[in-house]
């Protein structure tokens, strides 16, 4: 098990949530799921809590009612390595929720997701300053990240 799970909070569809970021991310699978039981809170035998996993990494989906929502104060980062993976998560991601600039998304449950290139980060951490600017200033006027645009400012073209 893993020191640190994020734990990510829904209304009542953490369950129909699970099930949709499994289909999205390969290599991915529920752990178990917990039911509340007579004590309550929620009705008994609904879904309490869904363990599972995104690609190895996991995580925990709670259905703790309306209190809470989701912000951008947090969000999931995703590394992609090639643009068609880019272009396949932002769209599954982004369908019935909102799309938004640099990368970042939330899906329909209201999660926050950035999804970028693997290469995003050494092109930013490039020794030349230059470089790097060229490449904040590219990614600055995006919403979906693209790969070959990031390139061709890290290149000065």
């Amino acid at each position: 098990m893993q020191k640190i799970t994020p734990f990510l909070w829904f209304d009542d569809n953490a369950e129909e949530a699970v099930n949709f970021y499994i289909s999205v991310f390969k290599n991915s699978k529920v752990l178990s799921v917990t039911r509340y039981g007579e004590a309550g809170p929620g009705p008994a035998g609904t879904v309490l809590t869904v363990e599972f996993q995104l690609d190895g990494q996991e995580f925990v989906a709670l259905n703790g009612g309306p209190s809470f929502k989701f912000t951008e104060a947090i969000s999931l980062s995703v590394n992609a390595d090639t643009q068609e993976e880019i272009d396949e998560l932002w769209e599954k991601l982004s369908e019935g929720g909102e799309k938004s600039r640099c990368g970042w998304l939330k899906d329909k449950y209201g999660l926050s997701w950035q999804v970028n290139p693997s290469v995003l980060a050494d092109m930013l951490q490039d020794k030349d300053p230059e470089k790097a600017k060229r490449v904040m200033e590219a990614m600055l006027q995006m919403d979906k990240i693209d790969i070959k645009t990031l390139k061709q400012a890290y290149e000065g073209r």
